[in-house]
């Protein structure tokens, strides 16, 4: 529930449309409450008279239809928009942004859900953006910094200490971007990255466990995002490359993404509602490619198992959409989590109420991924065999210390409760 009285009662959806370097406005979004409706715009509409020159947002959700459309039972704003907005870091730096309190400790519903919108950077995950006006489209975007002016600004975002201007516009560049560990958007030699940096809190180097499971991940054969792990301020920051930009020689353009939670038409409040099985079912209707594509999805839920990644959630896994077809983008935030004991579940059921992380877990819904128990048993041993042989070389890549490497082993990577 929201706190605060609206700051806007409207906002403006821009779209880039597939293979385009400018956004076009797409519709309009209102205030009602807690509730925002859409509608897409005359213009937007009209461009489908001549040829396919405007897509849905995305479908069944927000279809190119006249008119305010419903959201879905439950939803107080469609999913596909919620989608862009920015999620706990973002909106505890929007918070200090505009009103000075500490981030920390500070209920991000003290904001509505237009205000995150529209005052998030432009850069956002996928190819929407939001504006004030439906004529002019102004991007709010940062000047280009250094990591460190970056590490600085989500130290103080940390620490709840109001930013300066200068590394208030440094890290509201990467304001939209979800989760809740602080991190950045930055452009290098000429790739988009996701920066994610450690924290004085961590426990253990939560940055390096990110990058060593994604390495491993992708020699085990899986569709992963590219990493690279780099040295600021005597600090690990982990870079992730977008795969939701592409430049075509003239400038950037953008894919549209969904994610799972859309897909099953519910909100954070009713992730918990969330599964594999039901994931596996709508790739089976709705995907290109499904049995590939499933083939996929059971390899990376095996091997959040196996490398103690218990984070799956909804908002976790994503797919493009081109307007018609569905396709899961790589993987990404394949990243270990603390565990007290040995046993551990994942954040999506993955068969009827079953969440164990365990391959037998797997190997009972290994039907419904339409594989055998061979094939999946085949899967195990590899991504096993993957982990096992190549978890030194791949710490020592990360110049990952003993500790670490003695901390993760056998709790985090191939926890016995995982390999019953």
């Amino acid at each position: 529930m929201m706190t605060s009285s609206n700051q806007y009662k409207e906002g403006y959806v821009w779209i880039w449309l597939p293979g385009e370097i400018k956004p076009v406005v797409a519709g309009k979004l209102e205030a009602d409450g807690d509730t925002l409706l859409f509608n897409y715009g005359k213009s937007y509409l009209e461009r489908m008279k001549d040829a396919p020159l405007a897509i849905p947002i995305y479908e069944p959700e927000l279809p190119l239809k006249a008119g305010v459309l419903p959201n879905l039972v439950g939803l107080n704003m469609p999913g596909c928009i919620r989608d862009s907005a920015p999620d706990a870091w973002g909106r505890r730096v929007i918070i200090n942004r505009k009103l000075g309190l500490k981030g920390a400790n500070t209920d991000t519903a003290i904001l509505d859900e237009l205000t995150y919108l529209l005052e998030s950077g432009s850069d956002r995950i996928g190819a929407l953006d939001f504006q004030q006006s439906p004529s002019e489209y102004r991007p709010r975007l940062a000047k280009n910094v250094s990591m460190e002016e970056l590490m600085q600004s989500a130290e103080r975002v940390e620490k709840g200490i109001l930013l300066t201007p200068e590394l208030d516009q440094a890290l509201y560049h990467g304001s939209p971007i979800g989760g809740a560990r602080p991190k950045a958007l930055i452009e290098e030699g000429g790739t988009k990255y996701i920066s994610k940096f450690s924290v004085t809190s961590d426990l253990y180097s939560v940055v390096k466990a990110e990058f060593i499971a994604m390495r491993l991940a992708k020699l085990a054969g899986i569709n992963v995002a590219p990493v690279k792990i780099v040295k600021v301020a005597n600090k690990d920051v982990v870079l992730i490359e977008r795969f939701d930009r592409e430049y075509n020689g003239k400038g950037w353009t953008r894919k549209s993404m969904v994610s799972a939670l859309t897909l099953f038409g519910l909100d954070d409040m009713m992730a918990r509602y969330a599964s594999y099985e039901t994931l596996a079912e709508i790739i089976r209707h709705r995907f290109i490619e499904p049995k590939k594509t499933l083939k996929e999805l059971f390899s990376r839920l095996l091997f959040n198992i196996l490398c103690g990644n218990t984070d799956d959630h909804a908002r976790n896994h994503a797919a493009f959409w081109d307007g018609k077809h569905l396709s899961l983008t790589p993987a990404y935030d394949i990243c270990p989590q603390g565990r007290a004991g040995n046993e551990a579940g994942q954040a999506m059921r993955i068969i009827g109420e079953n969440n164990l992380s365990q391959f037998k877990t797997c190997l009972s819904a290994a039907q419904n991924f339409l594989l055998s128990k061979d094939e999946a048993y085949i899967i195990f041993e590899h991504q096993k065999s993957i982990i096992e042989q190549n978890w030194q070389s791949i710490c020592d890549e990360a110049k990952l210390n003993e500790v670490d490497r003695k901390l993760l082993w056998e709790r985090q990577f191939l926890n016995p409760f995982s390999v019953e």
